[in-house]
């Protein structure tokens, strides 16, 4: 048979396999959030969150993130039980690929190349949850800018383990016009050092 021939139905039959992987994962992480409204939260959350940055007038921006407050409080209680029902999953269903492109098998193929998507769950929640309780110390505005990123992190996750890396980030830069790394420095230091030692195996710099 011709090599070219056996190349294209070598790489056909390993992009229906990443697919068919990947479409289980989409539907896997649909299954657990959906007793849940954390997408919507998120959304709102973010969107409140530009809008009170925006405003010049400090009282004014100090009403605006008053009214987010029940939606916080609400994420936070969410994400807590999202992170515990994940934990219940069997841990093969769970590892991420640090690779950065999607390929079948890959956490099978490479443990040592992956990660506990429970871990970093559980890792979300919690920054969240500080954030939110601002144990920083932060200004409103600062207070703002970290939950803004910390949640934009989690959707940056949250496509990791359905996609890889590389789209994770991709979508990241499109949709928000923020790159990856950026996004890293944004969050507070506890959590980008706690997410590289677990997402990348790596110390923070």
């Amino acid at each position: 048979m011709d090599p070219l021939v056996l190349f294209t139905l070598a790489v056909s039959a390993v992009w229906l396999l990443n697919r068919q992987q990947q479409g289980r994962r989409i539907a896997l992480l649909g299954q657990q959030l959906a007793p849940y409204q954390i997408e919507r939260l998120l959304q709102d959350l973010s969107q409140g969150y530009l809008r009170a940055m925006g405003e010049a007038d400090p009282e004014r921006r100090q009403q605006v993130l008053a009214t987010l407050a029940p939606a916080e409080a609400q994420l936070c209680s969410q994400l807590d039980r999202l992170a515990a029902d994940f934990a219940r999953l069997p841990a093969e269903s769970a590892r991420i690929s640090r690779l950065p492109i999607g390929l079948p098998f890959a956490t099978q193929w490479w443990p040592a190349a992956s990660f506990d998507m429970r871990a970093l769950l559980g890792l979300h929640a919690r920054a969240v949850a500080s954030a939110v309780q601002n144990q920083a110390g932060l200004s409103p505005r600062d207070r703002a800018f970290v939950i803004s990123a910390e949640l934009l992190l989690l959707q940056h996750s949250c496509h990791w383990f359905c996609k890889s890396l590389s789209v994770a980030s991709a979508r990241m830069l499109a949709r928000h016009q923020t790159p990856y790394a950026q996004l890293l420095q944004s969050v507070a230091p506890a959590t980008r050092q706690a997410y590289l030692a677990l997402a990348t195996g790596r110390a923070s710099p």
